[in-house]
Parts: structure tokens; C-alpha cells; sequence
């Protein structure tokens, strides 16, 4: 009796990648939430490459699980894609690769080898409720 399903293999393979990442990222964002004094992150803002190597959808699923019990447990993962962009020397600009196969400047198909823009994983901003004031009895 064999056991088939390299697909399957490979998906659950993508998935721990990006619960690896998204426990990096709550990392980081609770480190630079306890050091604002805030107790509950409501939103967290990530720029996200399409050369990054991470599955939106994977690393959505991965923060869901790697908030619980965090102060970020409930919190929004809003990711701004960020498009592949190359400096292309010809026409002395950078410019956006429409693919991400063919490093070729659309305007003078000259090769692009500088990538500017697409790889990053960024943490940009957290979003979070205003901490109530404690009360003290008097």
C-alpha cells in the first residue's frame, strides 16, 4: 500500500513556510506594540512582493493561527501587493515587469537585471485600540 499525494505534501510544505513567517511577524509587531504601551493591535499592514516567495493565502491562514493568545489574537492582516519592478539601464528608469519570468523592459526590451521592487516582506504599520484608562478606587 503506497501513500500518493506529492501535491498535498508540497501545500502542507507552503503552509508551514508562511505560519513560520507569520509567527516572525507577530513576533515583531508584539515586541513594537509592548514598547508603544498598546495592549491590543487591531490591524497589521503588510507589504507583501510577488517575488517573496509567500502564498497570500497561506500566510493569511498562518496568522490567524499565530496570533492566538498574542495581543494581535483578532487582529487584521491587510497586505498591499507590491508589483515586481526592475532598473532597466537602456532607458535609464525602473520600470514594471508585467512578467515574472521574462526580465525584459517592456518599453526597449532590453534585460532587466536590478530588481528594485517585489521581494520584500514588510511590516509597515499596526493599527490598535486606545488603551483605557485604569481605574483606581479612591
Amino acid at each position: 500500500m503506497g501513500v500518493r499525494g506529492g501535491s498535498c505534501a508540497l501545500q502542507w510544505s507552503q503552509r508551514m513556510h508562511e505560519l513560520s513567517i507569520a509567527h516572525s511577524l507577530v513576533e515583531i509587531a508584539e515586541e513594537a506594540a509592548a514598547k508603544a504601551g498598546v495592549t491590543r493591535v487591531t490591524v497589521v499592514h503588510l507589504r507583501l512582493g510577488v517575488m517573496s516567495g509567500v502564498v497570500r493565502d497561506a500566510l493569511l491562514f498562518g496568522f490567524d493561527i499565530a496570533t492566538a493568545g498574542t495581543r494581535l489574537e483578532g487582529a487584521r492582516l491587510e497586505i498591499e501587493d507590491v508589483p515586481l519592478q526592475a532598473y532597466c539601464a537602456g532607458c535609464d528608469a525602473v520600470v514594471t515587469l508585467p512578467d515574472r519570468q521574462r526580465f525584459r523592459c517592456p518599453q526597449c526590451n532590453a534585460p532587466c537585471g536590478r530588481i528594485v521592487t517585489g521581494q520584500e516582506i514588510e511590516l509597515t504599520a499596526l493599527e490598535y485600540e486606545e488603551n483605557a484608562p485604569e481605574i483606581t478606587a479612591s
